[in-house]
């Protein structure tokens, strides 16, 4: 996120997504916002917003840019916008249309705040200068954009009720598209407006990161020969690299579980893979119990889909067909948003 003047120059630094440490701001916000939402938290874009205003004594800033936003507007030549899936965690409701109507009291600067437009509409024509410098045709149309997860599963996954996307990357996040909106900001749980559908999803805090923590990649792909899928571990960790989880237990200190470690590096490792896949079942659970969809097929996306062994524990454990994706680049998905 950055502020910048009409002519998009940055009158700010730019504060990156997992920016946090904004706890003034966040008791500001607290004492306007509903208890829950999805702007309180010291590590909220709203108030990663209110921080950058308080580095503009002058009031320069014209625009205030999500990341998607300022490229958006470098290519249309002029900013003010954004769309339903970078403006969610700023406080916009794109069921209402609306920002907060808290916002200015907290001291939010509304004059910043872009015209949200829905994800894949249609925006304006590229400019003609950038047309010319990156050789495209001055009649190619700018859409909204989204984030990069969210294109990622519309690079995995069909726009249909049930999809869902597992991503197995350093960290484990789940996407699940539903027709309705659920939303459980206790929990981090949020749900993004793709089209006429919702796609509810939160990260946890496990996942391949903390294999490559013990192993290397060669030492995971050499053990996991040694692995029984069929046959339960006996081990009940709760793989974390540090204190911390998000979903489906939000717990800023919650501690990692990982001992005892057994004496067998393919056992330790089987039992790590065995309860990054329960806890990834009780992600879905918990989607589930909150009266949102089930997923019906589960795409994965990620290295960690790679990785036959893994792939066959989290089968058992989910009961769900899980299937290899054709394309997982959230460059495939953002060429599918017009056709959300």
């Amino acid at each position: 996120m950055v502020l910048t003047d009409a002519a998009l120059r940055p009158v700010t630094r730019g504060l990156m997504y997992n920016s946090s440490g904004f706890d003034d701001e966040a008791t500001r916000i607290a004492a306007y916002a509903p208890d829950p939402h999805i702007t309180r938290s010291s590590g909220s874009d709203l108030g990663r917003m209110m921080r950058l205003q308080s580095e503009d004594p002058e009031n320069r800033a014209v625009h205030m840019l999500h990341q998607g936003d300022f490229i958006t507007a470098k290519l249309i030549a002029r900013g003010g916008l954004s769309d339903h899936n970078n403006a969610l965690k700023s406080g916009f409701d794109p069921v209402t249309g609306q920002w907060p109507s808290w916002a200015a009291d907290a001291g939010v600067r509304i004059d910043l705040l872009p015209d949200v437009k829905p994800t894949g509409a249609a925006l304006s024509r590229i400019s003609p200068q950038r047309a010319a410098h990156f050789g495209l045709s001055p009649d190619a149309i700018v859409h909204a954009g989204t984030t990069d997860s969210i294109a990622a599963f519309l690079a995995c996954a069909p726009l249909s009720s049930g999809a869902a996307v597992t991503s197995l990357g350093t960290t484990l996040a789940v996407k699940l598209l539903s027709p309705d909106r659920t939303d459980a900001p206790d929990l981090g749980l949020y749900s993004h407006r793709l089209g006429d559908q919702w796609l509810v999803g939160r990260a946890s805090n496990t996942g391949g990161g903390v294999l490559l923590h013990f192993f290397s990649l060669d030492q995971i792909e050499r053990l996991s020969r040694q692995i029984d899928p069929d046959v339960p571990s006996t081990l009940d960790d709760y793989p974390l690299i540090k204190p911390g989880e998000q979903f489906p237990i939000n717990g800023p200190s919650f501690a990692p579980r990982l001992t005892p470690r057994p004496k067998s590096d393919a056992a330790f490792l089987h039992g790590l893979m065995e309860s990054i896949a329960r806890i990834e079942a009780e992600c879905y659970q918990t989607i589930e119990r909150l009266e949102a969809e089930r997923p019906n097929i589960i795409y994965t996306a990620g290295g960690g889909g790679s990785n036959a062994v893994w792939t066959a524990i989290r089968n058992c454990g989910l009961s769900v067909d899980i299937q290899t994706p054709k394309a997982t680049e959230a460059a495939v998905g953002a060429a599918r948003l017009t056709h959300i």
